[in-house]
């Protein structure tokens, strides 16, 4: 976890894109709970200033100061629920240096006011914010001083803010979580009604801290006559041969009309100039639209990964000679084209596909959360980390989703250089908005234009998305039908306000600003089409695996939709996590720390976490089994339900796994934990996502074989079929020679299991499937007939050694007989491995690369290993060589 530093800032530049140059404020930040606060009888001698950090927030204020021990750590959760509940002031004071007083105009830009602020600069008001979303700008010219400004911004809190408003509804619209904690009543939420992250109030993957703050950075601009305040370049044809672009500039020009040269250099991927464009323009008071054509021959288009390279252009533009800051701009851009492909089948089905540079794309990935209960520390590198586990990962999407907030430029600058499409949702992640105000509307528009001019120059945004689930929770899950029968004129408002909001408003913001990426106006949908959730058309969530009615993983082989973009099994991270927030007494399945750790279902989530894995391995025998076997439940089902929507090509064009990524240590769906530690998902998904892969998919006893080539180019190889059984004993063997063609899925053939075992013991027999090139094994995917419990696993037939070699360490691994679900762990020697969670045939060596600044004797001593086969057989591990480890059981 991330120190927070203390509150001087220093001064430096921050290139934004489409924005001039701008200076960081440089202050001295302090913070207090706001004089005659309620909070003040509980907490007394709060408000005293203490110093601040920003950005930041009051938790992690609190927290630096000592005030409040770590909100991560045991189940601190319900003991700080008072901080959303009091008003607090933040006091930044600064000086301003001679030069930006001599400017004629000058304004202060917030980029993130959380969320209900009122702002004072030298003791007059200055502006009130009610968005945390949006930029929040004033001017302040004439309002400076030399020496000793001093901001003052007070947070008022969002709950006693909204809520007697909300109780003086005679019908609420539907919130997402209740409050546990009595803050705020379970009857009356407060969530839907503020434009805050909503996840703040809680979520069934992290905790309820309703926080508040100068979460993003504060900048002080300053000009004389001219500045540019927006840059885009919109592609108007763009082919192999030719782009032929729109240079987009946005001039603000102060008193009267001018003539002003601009020129825009255009830098291609190597830096080298590729075009320039100089043109004098005329300059009318007020905001000024200017438009500039500019073609590029033979381009180097942006693609995502797996299909070509991420070649970027650098756009320069200025006005003059460009010398201030206010008078040139500059931005990345990557050249490409997208298109989400409807197309209606005969049937009255319609797909949804992503056509990118005219070349469809088969979406593979996960749903993306928040990376921390707190967002002001996230860090750039905490985003490539994960970032980069998702490409690591053979992904090539991302759904940001919408309960959260929109990222730091960061994030949208690493998809675009790793190649990740991104499904942006706007900020909405659930239950029901009143749209039906025309006041909120007008706020949620202005607040879609700040983040679509800032992000619409990355190419990796592939699509604009109204909400999430909010319009099956009202169509599916009782949401509307409740209303209707309390009030059915109100319900038809409220109904009417969704339409207005995310079918009109939002999809013309999208069409002004969004440089022609497509807009959705939730999901899943088929865009305000009758059904909202419909596997025949639009994208799908699909939740009757784990939610209710918690069918077993092989539905999802039953479940077949144009578009999956959320499904989901839930896991543990690893113990090194877990001991992070929980003492080793403290971590029994059903102990309150872990409870508090386990946002489903209010805590009892590990009930149904039992029931998948009781399922498939029988009941664990202590906590750290309960963790293993989770893991490997998860990544078995995601690999079962990525497979066949990829075997499903191209009637099925997408599987986002439910999720990526962790709030904060504790259970949930992500597959790499808060602290960015793999689950066995993640490094299962370098198999079932990789671009050449075996979908070998069993239910009821008939086994489907489908070869995947996401290539764009076709692929001659061999399949190969054998059964053996768990001691090596070859039962069947069969070898085919198959041509695949590019972006393909190929239905190869189905085998019954009488075919497969011809008389063989289930419980001890395993079919390998394989898509072999000469000798080079391009994919592999194992079927087994029996659950893990049913098999006949031995222990002890796992061989180690580990040696240093080069620059990296080679763990070599041999297996005796079949060994299954093979976890390695370091604990704290901080060893990374390329591979981990899988399955060894009998007699078979394989070696990974591991890499640590530790050595040899160290990782020797960390080595862990766990098996399917020792963990649920309970029996003493087989010796091993000079060189391997001890095991842990």
């Amino acid at each position: 976890m991330r120190g927070v530093r203390r509150a001087l800032l220093s001064c430096g530049l921050l290139v934004a894109a489409g924005n001039a140059l701008a200076a960081e404020l440089q202050a001295q930040w302090s913070f207090r709970l706001l004089p005659g606060d309620a909070q003040l009888q509980a907490h007394p001698g709060l408000d005293a200033w203490k110093p601040a950090t920003v950005p930041g927030s009051v938790h992690t204020d609190l927290m630096a100061a000592g005030v409040i021990g770590d909100p991560y750590v045991g189940a601190a959760e319900a003991g700080l629920q008072w901080i959303g509940l009091g008003d607090w002031e933040y006091r930044a004071r600064f000086d301003v240096d001679a030069a930006t007083l001599a400017r004629p105009h000058a304004e202060l830009r917030f980029d993130g006011l959380d969320t209900f602020a009122e702002v004072r600069l030298n003791g007059h008001p200055l502006l009130k914010a009610d968005n945390a979303h949006r930029t929040w700008r004033a001017r302040v010219d004439g309002r400076l001083r030399a020496q000793g400004n001093e901001l003052q911004i007070v947070f008022r809190s969002p709950i006693r803010t909204l809520l007697p408003q909300v109780q003086a509804m005679p019908h609420k619209i539907a919130g997402n979580y209740p409050s546990p904690y009595g803050d705020e009543p379970k009857d009356a939420m407060v969530g839907n009604f503020v434009r805050k992250p909503a996840y703040h109030f809680g979520w069934d993957w992290g905790p309820r801290y309703v926080i508040a703050g100068v979460w993003r950075q504060v900048h002080l601009d300053s000009w004389d006559q001219q500045r540019i305040t927006d840059l885009s370049v919109r592609t108007d044809a763009l082919d192999a041969d030719t782009a032929r672009l729109s240079v987009l500039l946005q001039v603000e020009q102060v008193d009267a009309a001018a003539t002003q040269k601009v020129v825009v250099d255009v830098l291609g991927p190597d830096g080298a100039k590729v075009a320039q464009i100089s043109q004098d323009i005329a300059l009318k008071p007020g905001e000024n639209s200017v438009s500039l054509p500019l073609q590029i021959d033979k381009p180097r288009r942006w693609w995502p990964v797996g299909y070509g390279a991420q070649d970027r252009y650098t756009v320069q533009a200025r006005l003059g000679d460009g010398k201030q800051d206010a008078l040139a701009s500059s931005v990345h851009i990557g050249l490409r084209t997208v298109q989400l492909q409807r197309d209606e089948d005969e049937d009255g089905g319609q797909g949804f596909a992503f056509v990118i540079n005219g070349v469809p794309v088969f979406a593979k990935g996960a749903n993306v959360i928040p990376f921390d209960a707190f967002p002001a520390r996230v860090t750039r590198e905490r985003l490539r980390r994960d970032l980069q586990a998702a490409r690591d990962a053979n992904m090539n999407m991302l759904r940001n989703w919408g309960g959260g907030y929109y990222e730091d430029d960061a994030f949208y600058d690493i998809a675009d250089e790793l190649g990740l499409l991104v499904w942006q949702d706007f900020m909405f992640g659930g239950g029901m908005q009143p749209g039906y105000d025309p006041a909120f509307r007008a706020n949620v528009v202005a607040e879609a234009r700040d983040n679509i001019r800032r992000l619409r120059h990355h190419p990796s945004i592939v699509l604009w998305c109204g909400n999430n689930e909010e319009e099956t929770a009202w169509k599916d899950w009782g949401h509307g039908k409740t209303l209707k029968e309390a009030d059915p004129v109100f319900a038809q408002k409220v109904w009417q306000g969704y339409v207005d909001l995310f079918g009109k408003d939002l999809r013309s913001v999208v069409a002004e600003e969004g440089l022609g990426v497509p807009y959705w106006s939730s999901s899943p949908s088929n865009d305000l089409d009758a059904k909202a959730n419909d596997s025949r058309r639009g994208d799908k969530h699909y939740w009757e695996v784990w939610g209710n009615p918690a069918l077993p993983p092989t539905a999802y082989l039953k479940e077949t939709p144009r578009f999956m973009s959320e499904y989901g099994l839930q896991a543990w991270p690893q113990l090194s996590t877990v001991n992070a927030f929980a003492t080793a007494e403290e971590q029994q399945i059903d102990g309150p720390v872990i409870q508090a750790h386990q946002k489903f279902l209010a805590g009892k989530g590990n009930e149904r976490l039992l029931h998948y894995i009781e399922m498939e391995f029988g009941t664990p025998r202590n906590f750290a089994d309960f963790v293993y076997l989770s893991q490997m439940m998860q990544a078995e089902g995601i690999a079962l339900a990525a497979l066949h929507h990829r075997a499903s090509r191209p009637y099925t064009m997408g599987s986002l796994y439910w999720q990526l990524n962790d709030v904060w240590p504790g259970a949930s769906w992500s597959s790499v934990d808060y602290y960015g530690n793999w689950k066995a998902l993640n490094y299962q998904a370098k198999h079932f996502f990789a671009d050449v892969a075996v979908a070998a998919l069993r239910d009821e006893g008939t086994t489907r074989l489908s070869l995947l080539n996401d290539g764009r180019d076709p692929l001659d190889a061999q399949w190969q079929l054998r059964v053996l059984d768990f001691d090596g004993r070859v039962l069947r063997q069969e070898r085919k020679a198959i041509r695949l063609p590019a972006l393909s899925a190929t239905a190869v053939a189905r085998f019954s299991d009488a075919e497969l075992l011809q008389g063989a013991d289930p419980h001890r027999s395993v079919a390998i499937f394989e898509l072999t090139r000469g000798d080079e094994v391009l994919a592999q995917r194992l079927v087994y007939f029996v659950a893990a419990k049913q098999q006949v696993l031995q222990a002890g037939q796992l061989r180690t050694a580990l040696r240093a070699e080069g620059d990296h360490y080679v763990l070599q691994l041999r297996a005796d007989a079949l060994v299954r679900g093979i976890w390695i762990g370091f604990d704290g020697a901080g060893a990374t491995l390329e591979d981990n969670a899988f399955d060894l045939l009998p007699g078979q060596t394989r070696e990974l690369i591991a890499r640590s600044t530790a050595p040899l004797s160290t990782l020797r001593t960390a080595l862990q290993l766990q098996t399917l086969g020792d963990t649920l057989q309970s029996r003493p591990v087989a010796s091993q060589d000079n060189a391997s480890v001890e095991r842990i059981h």
